[in-house]
């Protein structure tokens, strides 16, 4: 089979305006970038505010291994399967950060048949969002930096100064960096620290805003700092807030793009789901809902990460009830949680499979909390076998939970029309949906609650400096907010080693901050960090541009 990128750069793409058409956007409200691609005027929601929401569906998965798990696509195959079942159908995805791009990971706009298009430009600098955003969040550094050296009227303290710069860039250099050295007139000098862009508090508040107001608002909520005498100074004390509006006025305007079956996708936003809350824009999702019959959104990583908080922050702040969940697994992933190398997984092996499908027990254990209607969705690969796959549908039916073989990766959206016909049923089964926790429960309790239900942990120890935050929240009047647990994303434990479904183990709390703005508290857990590093041998050196002007080595 074709490399994503071939299949990519052989595509045909559709005018945005044809796209737009089938989504039922108005030529008026359309802020085309080139042919392929556009922005969505959000005075569109007053036109649309009567019209009754579609049915929200979360797609999300296993732990993520080596072997690929393909939520991504699977997304995207869905939404082509609706659509071949003639269904009025949108997707809503997060944007890629360049720094995995570049890095390890790679892109994040599906593969095989199942990707929305242009794939380059969506994983490069699209409509230029990240920088809208990691210009905003420094220019709120360079402000308050520069307030510090002009006379400090706010009385900040240098060593309280809470608010990191960013970069959409993995680069471990920045992690804590000295600023302002050797002269006087380059500032006041003080350690700093530099997150990636996708894990700032700046693009939490962009996906969690309802609109342009409600982005100033948030934004000038968020602390930045604390005084000498410990009182709060927050963005709207540094008098930048209209400023801040303008710089973010395009990027609060959702993107259309299209799939290779020129069905339409809202790509928004792109917070990491590992150190940050991991979903696509509350804007797009709330766009879509009003647009289409049924809105397929994924959350980033696994269950126990992008869907526990999808479900707990991003519906509870957004009013979201969604009407059907998606696990998508595969038996390669499930190999390897049981025990196999990666040169192993290609090779039919029931006895790891059944060691390793523990991993997914758990993920559907921990969906089962919220009340909705769910399905697995099982992401086949070609050296999957029939045994491999009839275990696999016949231990899901044993759990309460059907399996639908998805082939959207080598079929598109034929491959999808089985899980859609399934996500269809879904939606009209009876719904419980509820959060995991009620938010006036003190913040330990909800870490806890979190920790033991959907990770499995047996306690949660925390370091004394986070339990002096954590009292400090509360005393606050921050004990009602919900959490938003950074942890490694290759094990349901804070331990990326541990994999399968690990038993008595605790979750270490190192450290805990404020996202004021944003509405939530951040709870850092084992060795997790907010700006990552290069590997050994990133993917940047084997991308370029060949003769022909096609891009080569994005995948």
């Amino acid at each position: 089979m074709k490399k994503d990128i071939e299949i990519a750069n052989e595509s045909k793409l559709e005018p945005i305006e044809t796209i737009a058409k089938k989504a039922g956007i108005k030529d008026e409200y359309l802020i085309k970038y080139g042919n392929d691609k556009a922005k969505i005027d959000l005075a569109i929601m007053d036109e649309l505010a009567s019209k009754k929401d579609g049915k929200l569906i979360l797609v999300t998965a296993i732990n993520p291994t080596k072997a690929g798990e393909g939520k991504s696509t699977t997304t995207i195959g869905l939404v082509d399967g609706l659509a071949l079942l003639n269904k009025n159908v949108i997707g809503c995805l997060r944007e890629p950060s360049m720094g995995p791009v570049f890095g390890l990971k790679g892109g994040a706009t599906g593969g095989g048949y199942a990707q929305v298009m242009p794939m380059v430009d969506i994983n490069l600098h699209f409509t230029g969002d990240m920088h809208a955003i990691t210009s905003a969040n420094n220019l709120v550094s360079a402000v308050l930096d520069n307030s510090i050296y002009q006379g400090n009227p706010l009385n900040i303290d240098p060593e309280k100064v809470v608010f990191k710069r960013c970069l959409d860039m993995n680069d471990r250099t920045l992690r804590d960096v000295t600023i302002a050295q050797n002269k006087k007139s380059n500032g006041v000098e003080r350690k700093d620290h530099f997150s990636i862009t996708v894990a700032t508090e700046t693009m939490a508040v962009l996906c969690l805003a309802k609109d342009e107001k409600d982005f100033e608002r948030r934004i000038g909520e968020c602390v930045v700092a604390y005084t000498y005498d410990d009182k709060e100074v927050k963005i709207k004390d540094l008098g930048i807030v209209g400023s801040l509006g303008v710089l973010m006025r395009d990027a609060l305007k959702p993107n259309l793009v299209q799939t290779l079956e020129h069905n339409p996708v809202l790509i928004h936003g792109g917070p990491f789901a590992n150190i940050a809350h991991g979903c696509n824009s509350l804007i797009a999702t709330k766009l879509g809902l009003k647009l289409a019959d049924y809105v397929v959104t994924e959350a980033g990583f696994g269950s126990d990460l992008g869907a526990e908080k999808f479900l707990d922050i991003k519906c509870r702040i957004g009013e979201l009830k969604p009407s059907a969940i998606v696990i998508v697994a595969t038996c390669r992933s499930l190999k390897l949680n049981g025990g196999l190398s990666e040169d192993e997984i290609d090779s039919e092996n029931l006895d790891a499979l059944q060691k390793g499908i523990v991993n997914l027990e758990k993920h559907i254990d921990s969906m089962k909390h919220y009340g909705t209607p769910l399905c697995v969705a099982i992401n086949r690969y070609l050296t999957d076998t029939p045994k491999e796959i009839a275990y696999l549908k016949d231990w899901c039916l044993s759990q309460g939970v059907e399996a639908v073989i998805c082939e959207g990766y080598e079929k598109g959206g034929k491959g999808a029309m089985a899980l859609g016909e399934k996500v269809i049923e879904l939606c009209e089964e009876e719904n419980h949906f509820k959060p995991l926790y009620p938010l006036n429960k003190k913040l330990t309790e909800k870490i806890e609650t979190i920790a033991k239900e959907i990770y499995g942990a047996a306690k949660v120890e925390y370091t004394a400096e986070a339990s002096e935050k954590l009292a400090r929240f509360e005393k606050e009047g921050r004990g009602n907010y919900p959490i938003c647990i950074a942890k490694t994303q290759n094990s349901l434990s804070d331990d990326p080693k541990l994999l399968g479904r690990p038993k008595d183990f605790s979750i270490h709390v190192k450290d805990v901050s404020l996202s004021n703005g944003a509405g939530f508290i951040v709870v850092y857990t084992g060795n997790i960090l907010t700006m990552p590093g290069l590997p050994k041998h990133p993917n940047a050196l084997d991308i370029g541009i060949k003769d022909n002007g096609e891009v080569y080595g994005i995948f």
